[in-house]
């Protein structure tokens, strides 16, 4: 019996010691990635910072993640662009769902109005089946192209109080929400939200709300200046650009957002989007989707390729996509940063990952002169990241495969 034991024990060692070590992210292979390379051996330079989650099956099939993190801190500034329109957009959906009210749902006629000269009206879209704006074209605009407009209008929709109060709920802590985006405006302009109403067909209205204002001022606490210098329409100020009245949107919470999404019951109750499961998979549906699947609104090629918002591994790359990679994602890229958290997946071959990451390229330090590179550095950076752990992932082992029912999408 002994010896049979010993037998045993033997094969397990010798099994764990030839069986390959997995690669430790952000440390090992990163031969034959430059600009990765680069970016990660000047990391305070570009501002880089990582988070990967690394996923395993347990036998009823839920997710158990493990995270990594490179040079991450949720209190040192960047501008988060257009990654804060998913939650907003999320939370469009939650407060829809609050409101209780009969033949109130997404996709009913959604019409703005203005009552003070910063504020614009909206009564069509042309870019919706019918001319007419809803919550739900809003979102598609949001998640297929990152369209502002459609954003501020979720913004004037929920107002300040709302977006904040709900974030800081679900955990949400290192993010501040304060401004409309592409829309010069005060701070105080901001702080004032459109009159809206919700109509049927007829044209009756289901539900109206006033014109909204909120008395707290929401602003990044660190009061962040950054660059040398910027311009102000056609002059330049010598001096960094404040961010303090701008939206702060910490790395973490956009990367918890996106896990929120995708597995909610991997968070406390408190700390989820409370949205029904139609809503959920709507949002699924469109973070993933590519523009040139869009029937309504419709997105055409040269201007509209498969990774024009998908920056991790395909982010230099104007040809298709292959038909087995899905990414959940939501992007963002202004004032020399660039943004994405995304939940990637490769259907075929059983890999999938959570990653977000953020990277500053903005080398004369000047803001607001169009003189990025993103093209040099920024989308090639998502672009090694993106393929770099998806060859990790590729080459590890897993003892339980994925299903992924809910997410082979029908578009």
């Amino acid at each position: 019996m002994k010896n049979i034991l010993f037998s045993i024990a033997f094969l397990w060692i010798v099994f764990f010691s030839c069986s390959p070590k997995e690669s430790i992210p952000f440390q090992d292979g990163l031969e034959g990635y430059p600009v990765l390379k680069k970016a990660l051996d000047s990391s305070d330079k570009y501002q880089v910072q990582i988070l990967f989650s690394r996923i395993d099956r347990n036998e009823h099939g839920n997710p158990l993640m493990e995270t990594f993190s490179y040079n991450l801190n949720d209190q040192t500034y960047f501008y988060p662009a257009s990654t804060v329109k998913l939650p907003v957009a999320v939370l469009a959906l939650e407060w829809l769902e609050e409101q209780n009210v009969d033949n109130l749902t997404a996709e009913t006629t959604f019409l703005i109005d203005s009552v003070r000269p910063s504020q614009i009206p909206a009564y069509v879209d042309n870019s919706s089946k019918d001319s007419l704006p809803s919550i739900a074209h809003y979102i598609k605009k949001i998640l297929l192209v990152s369209d502002n407009d459609a954003y501020n209008r979720l913004y004037e929709l929920l107002g300040l109080d709302y977006i904040n109060k709900k974030l800081k709920e679900k955990g949400l802590e290192n993010t501040v929400i304060s401004q409309r985006l592409s829309f010069s405006i005060s701070p105080e302009e901001n702080r004032y939200f459109n009159p809206v109403k919700f109509v049927d067909k007829s044209g009756k209205i289901i539900l109206a709300l006033p014109e909204r204002h909120t008395e707290k001022i929401y602003k990044v606490d660190s009061e962040p200046k950054i660059g040398k210098s910027h311009y102000v329409q056609d002059s330049l100020v010598d001096g960094p650009m404040d961010f303090t009245f701008k939206n702060k949107f910490a790395l973490s919470d956009l990367h918890g957002v996106v896990q929120r999404i995708v597995f909610p019951d991997a968070f406390m109750e408190k700390q989820r989007f409370h949205i029904n499961e139609e809503h959920r998979n709507f949002i699924l549906k469109y973070m993933s989707m590519l523009p040139g699947e869009s029937d309504y609104p419709k997105y055409k090629l040269p201007d509209y390729y498969d990774s024009y918002s998908k920056f991790f591994k395909f982010g230099t790359d104007k040809n298709p996509i292959p038909k087995n990679f899905r990414i959940f994602n939501k992007t963002g890229w202004s004032y020399g940063y660039l943004i994405d958290g995304s939940y990637f997946v490769d259907f075929e071959n059983n890999v999938e990952f959570f990653v977000s990451a953020v990277i500053y390229v903005n080398k004369d330090e000047i803001l607001n002169d169009d003189n990025y590179e993103y093209e040099e550095m920024g989308l090639p950076f998502f672009a090694e990241l993106g393929d770099y752990l998806y060859q990790l992932e590729l080459k590890r082992k897993k003892m339980i495969l994925p299903e992924w029912k809910e997410l082979k999408i029908d578009y």
